[in-house]
């Protein structure tokens, strides 16, 4: 009886340890992790103060390291991580909740915020957290989808909120410092910085959505950086992070921004109607080129074929004009005897994406010179663009 009790203690106190144990592997592997062996760094003899440990530290920067120090703590304030919740459906339809994250920043005391669209994209909720760590809910303003540019607003409830001042993308030049902020991975208010490595490209980042006059940058960009500042060292935006170049998911050191130029036409259009002014054409469009253009014996190897105007449209009031008959070409019934496009304002047009570009840049009631072949004679055509109307 006795060595039973003794080996029952013996038990106890092995469980006990492995549970102890345990415990211990469990909290350094999952649990809370705060600094350890932190040592106070005491003040200079004679002085002290934060603000003179600021002012000391201040002094031993290098020129470019204060611009660094100066930009962080005039932006990172304005800089928001964005967080959105939404429920998707499985294979079963059972809901599932899906959460994201990217950034924007504040452009306007009022608690306007920019942001990519593809950030806030069929959100349900949106919550912003500002740099002082602030929570607040976030109402969706509007979008341009195939720019990717969105805003939100936050109710400030009487708080000031710092904004960011917009520079003139249309003046930075290659080699020039820029500095992001964002939120990579959840990491809030992180800095990174580079130069401007490119200006100009046009990036298409999905089928119907691309970033005209790009500009391409070495600063890391990194998932969750979406929709945060790309700006100078004047402290002013001059882009909108939003894509990158990467052949392992992570930053290969082309990241690319759209021009702040763009997204203030979007951000204006959206404050002031709640909507976008996008230029209309008012065409509906074959790509011709190699076999095609050989069986319409068209005139030209390359070019947008009219199948049909939009009735009332620009196109139709300027007199360009559409299929008047249909063939069959592989599988597909199409409408020929149109007017081909070949140039809008002088610039060659081979394909939609093409068009879209151009006509990105342009505003409803611009006139635009569009090229065309009728028959075999071609045309210079002003057309006074119109108003689309959705995206």
């Amino acid at each position: 009886m006795t060595t039973v009790n003794t080996f029952n203690r013996v038990r106890v106190i092995v469980a006990a340890l492995v549970i102890i144990l345990g415990a211990y592997w469990a909290g350094t592997r999952f649990g809370s992790h705060g600094p350890t062996n932190v040592e106070a760094v005491p003040p200079s003899a004679g002085r002290s103060g934060a603000l003179y440990n600021v002012a000391a530290r201040d002094a031993a920067l290098t020129e470019d390291e204060s611009i660094n120090v100066r930009i962080y703590r005039q932006a990172s304030p304005a800089v928001a991580n964005i967080l959105t919740k939404a429920t998707e459906y499985d294979f079963f339809m059972d809901p599932v909740p899906v959460e994201g994250a990217g950034s924007g920043f504040v452009i306007d005391p009022r608690g306007y915020i920019l942001t990519n669209f593809h950030v806030v994209e069929g959100a349900q909720s949106i919550e912003v957290v500002l740099g002082d760590q602030s929570h607040h809910p976030a109402k969706y303003i509007g979008a341009d989808q195939r720019n990717d540019v969105a805003l939100i607003k936050i109710d400030t409830k009487g708080k000031h909120l710092s904004a960011l001042p917009l520079g003139d993308s249309g003046a930075i030049q290659v080699g020039q410092k820029v500095l992001a902020i964002g939120n990579p991975f959840g990491f809030q208010s992180t800095l990174t910085t580079g130069v401007v490595s490119a200006l100009g490209r046009t990036v298409q980042t999905s089928q119907t959505t691309f970033i005209d006059e790009a500009i391409q940058t070495d600063a890391a960009i990194n998932r969750g950086n979406s929709g945060g500042p790309l700006i100078n060292s004047h402290g002013e935006v001059i882009g909108i992070n939003s894509a990158i170049y990467t052949p392992t998911g992570t930053t290969a050191g082309i990241g690319f921004a759209i021009p702040i130029n763009t997204a203030k036409n979007i951000a204006n259009d959206l404050m002031t109607d709640g909507r976008v002014h996008r230029a209309f054409l008012g065409v509906q469009t074959l790509p011709v080129g190699g076999w095609l253009a050989e069986a319409l014996d068209l005139p030209v190897q390359e070019g947008l074929l009219i199948e049909a105007v939009t009735r009332g449209g620009p196109a139709a009031a300027a007199g360009l004009h559409g299929g008047d008959r249909q063939v069959l070409a592989g599988m597909r019934r199409i409408a020929i005897g149109g007017d081909v496009i070949v140039a809008i304002d002088d610039q060659k047009i081979a394909s939609p994406f093409d068009m879209n570009v151009i006509l990105n840049r342009k505003r409803p009631g611009d006139t635009v010179k569009v090229s065309i072949y009728r028959g075999g004679k071609k045309m210079d055509i002003p057309v006074k663009l119109g108003e689309r109307t959705g995206n």
